[in-house]
């Protein structure tokens, strides 16, 4: 038996709700992932988390690396027991930080643009106070890796495919990605190409590390990662190309336009295997989420729930509310009156406001809590629709009352 088992139990046309069995428990598909960049879900105890709906948590291997190290975590018995979480886990590959070192670094670019902008010049990315809290001071991409610097202590380093693998060999997920280039959404179709064949160059490398490796191969599931941007084209050839490599499941990566996001993504799911898991990555907000599942994937991540929450945003069934605004300093309603959040049930929207205003932990706290329940009763109510034959009746109306108020 290898470290995975999937099997999916319905479908409506493309979605589909399914069974992942990992070393440490069974994922129900399609499921949401909070995101544990540093072992730890911002804002939230590992213990609260199964009462929101959590399943699986995701860390950040870029960020264990550099601290408090792949070692420590190791010792610790991994990165669940590490953070005090018994479920499954997974972590990333520390590719999206060749994306925000390397092509997207000095700019505010994210996964996923709006319009247009002008590519920037390949190799080099120099200091940018803006993003330096979050990420190092240079990035240089060649065909090898990325060698780069610490944003703790400038210090250099470098990550190749055999790295990356190791690094996450001694994390000790249950479900681990492959090094890939991770591209900005506003780059062009020729380096989008370029960056696309490297990845698929690593992902064969992070393979046959991983395969090499008895123990881990019998312990850990590796997934094979999809690119090509925004370009249909290029997704399909990604993912012909990945799907030919015996990986245990894939994600699809890298960066869209919003414009151009649904048609990427259904190039590339329709030349995905049928009876392997699917990650969309780094997909969290709530109507791309439910087009994700809508296009046949299992399972998503996203920092956004607890970011918005963090700065005064919740997600509620009429759209999202801006907590810090004028209006909400007397609203005594609950956060949002159409569902009840474990842990937020007696604190209304003029009470977080007040938190949220002056800077009291709590508010973010109880804000970020509300958000990770929201999407994942919103993908737990997906399933439920899947297995019931209604999701497509679901998905319409969660768009007209979530988006026909903002």
């Amino acid at each position: 038996m290898g470290a995975l088992i999937f099997s999916i139990e319905a479908r409506e046309h493309h979605a589909r709700a399914g069974t992942l069995t990992t070393p440490h428990g069974v994922i129900k598909t399609p499921a949401f992932i909070p995101v544990a960049t540093q072992a730890s879900v911002k804002g939230v105890l590992p213990g609260l988390l199964p009462a929101l709906g959590a399943q699986v948590v995701l860390a950040n291997t870029y960020h264990l690396y550099l601290r408090p190290g792949e070692n420590i975590v190791k010792a610790a018995g991994g990165v669940g027991t590490f953070m005090g979480w018994d479920g499954p886990t997974l972590t990333d590959s520390g590719g999206f930080q060749v994306f925000s070192l390397g092509a997207a670094y000095g700019k505010n670019i994210t996964k996923i643009a709006h319009g247009q902008e002008a590519p920037r010049e390949h190799g080099v990315a120099v200091y940018d106070e803006g993003v330096a809290s979050q990420h190092g001071q240079l990035a240089v991409i060649d065909d090898e890796g990325v060698t780069f610097t610490s944003h703790i202590d400038g210090s250099l380093h470098r990550f190749t495919p055999e790295r990356s693998v190791e690094i996450q060999h001694a994390l000790g997920a249950d479900i681990f990605f492959v090094f890939d280039e991770c591209t900005a959404p506003t780059e062009g179709k020729e380096y989008q190409r370029e960056a696309m064949e490297r990845t698929h160059r690593w992902a064969a490398r992070s393979l046959k590390a991983h395969r090499q490796n008895l123990a881990a191969n019998n312990a850990q599931a590796i997934f094979g990662i999809v690119q090509g941007g925004r370009y249909e084209d290029l997704r399909r050839e990604s993912a012909r190309e990945i799907a030919s490599i015996d990986f245990d499941g894939f994600g699809i990566g890298g960066s869209f336009s919003k414009e151009d996001m649904q048609g990427a993504l259904q190039a590339a799911a329709q030349e995905l295997p049928e009876e392997k898991p699917r990650h969309f990555l780094g997909i969290g907000e709530p109507g791309d989420v439910l087009a994700g599942i809508a296009h046949g994937m299992d399972l998503f991540d996203c920092v956004a729930a607890t970011r918005m929450g963090r700065h005064g945003t919740i997600y509620t069934h009429r759209g999202p509310v801006h907590l810090k605004n004028e209006q909400y300093k007397n609203d005594f309603t609950p956060l949002d009156p159409e569902m009840r959040v474990p842990g937020t049930e007696p604190f209304t929207r003029a009470y977080i406001s007040h938190l949220l205003r002056a800077n009291e932990m709590l508010g973010q706290t109880i804000a970020s809590m509300h958000n990770l329940g929201f999407i994942l009763s919103l993908v737990d109510g997906a399933r439920e629709a899947i297995v019931a034959g209604r999701f497509e009746e679901y998905h319409e109306s969660f768009r007209r009352t979530y988006y026909g108020n903002i």
